[in-house]
């Protein structure tokens, strides 16, 4: 069945009615929920594709009943994950703020006895205002610390947003259509499919980069340095904050590169080094790869993701450098699709 062309007017409600969806789950804190709502709906669809392409027998599973598995599966995976990590890891999901506001404080402890873990002929050369420099950053990092006192409650809130997100996903990929949808209705589905393009072409991409960065990271950090004889103090809070900052393109590299580096320079400046070489390294990798993969696919430029991620942050805060990329690919479709680019 063949529908009419969308009005000039229903056009600009759908644009506006994604426009201001957008801004609410930014102005209030969703932004958990929203990647996992486009999370959920993806897996369940792929889990779907996958149930379908299993060898046919004559008591196959019809197609519903594949969808209604997957979703299942998509939902209850979650909790049985959680239930494991809570039975041998309590105290490190419920206490994670308190670790993450430790790991601040010794960072500012390390900075400030910046000149007592530099060999001497090394820290007689810095200049004369790198006290107050230090000075600056320990205060900074400390009032962070102290920003996380009070963070329980919100993990454990953008955890529960996060699941129901994934509720959300799940279900609305085996829905069933009921009826022939409005014109409005039809607008706003292709707003969204093409949001959930790139999702796919850069959330995902992003996500097996960082999950790639952190295995690397974990490996270095709990068999090479200790083959050296040098351990870190941290390690468990390092590896999971490595993998939360490569989901942020460029700017969280940048971030894990300076924390593990001061981490490293508390022990000696010579697991700093190796920490800020093996860094390098890999994230230089990670840069070929967000070249090839995400910015080929999005033809988006460097210049232009961080100049949304940084204005994203001003106006947004911290959630602002996650959602920058998702929201301008999103922006970049809708304008080649109306051909005005």
């Amino acid at each position: 069945m063949l529908h009419a062309p969308a009005t000039r007017g229903v056009l600009v409600a759908s644009y506006l009615l994604m426009a201001g969806a957008l801004l609410l789950v930014m102005w209030r804190d969703l932004l958990p929920g929203l990647l996992c709502v486009c999370l959920g709906f993806l897996l369940t669809r792929a889990l779907t594709q996958w149930f379908a392409r299993l060898p046919r027998r004559p008591s196959a599973t019809p197609p519903r009943a594949a969808q209604v598995a997957a979703a299942a599966l998509v939902m209850l995976l979650p909790l049985g994950l959680l239930a494991l990590g809570l039975t041998h890891s309590r105290g490190y999901i419920v206490e994670a703020p308190l670790q993450y506001r430790e790991l601040l404080n010794y960072m500012a402890r390390t900075v400030l006895e910046l000149r007592q873990k530099l060999p001497p002929d090394m820290a007689a050369h810095l200049p004369e205002g790198a006290a107050e420099i230090q000075r600056v950053i320990a205060g900074y990092l400390g009032a962070k610390a102290g920003a996380l006192a009070m963070a329980g409650r919100a993990w454990l809130a953008g955890l529960l947003f996060a699941y129901v997100g994934l509720l959300i996903g799940a279900l609305a990929a085996v829905r069933t259509p009921a009826g022939a949808p409005g014109p409005l209705a039809r607008e706003l589905a292709r707003r969204i499919t093409l949001f959930g393009e790139a999702f796919r072409q850069i959330v995902a991409a992003q996500f097996w980069i960082a999950a790639f960065n952190t295995l690397l990271t974990a490996l270095f950090l709990l068999f090479v340095l200790p083959y050296w004889g040098l351990r870190l103090p941290y390690t468990p809070v390092l590896i999971t904050f490595t993998f939360v900052a490569g989901l942020v393109p460029i700017v969280g590299n940048l971030v894990c590169n300076v924390v593990i580096t001061i981490v490293g320079l508390s022990v000696s400046p010579l697991a700093a080094a190796a920490c800020l070489g093996f860094l390098i390294l890999i994230h230089k990798a990670e840069y070929v790869i967000n070249a090839k993969v995400v910015g080929s696919r999005t033809q988006m430029g460097v210049w232009e993701l961080l100049a949304v991620m940084f204005v994203a942050e001003a106006v947004f805060g911290p959630a602002g450098l996650v959602a920058a990329p998702l929201c301008y690919a999103y922006l970049k479709k809708e304008l080649v699709a109306a051909r005005l680019v």
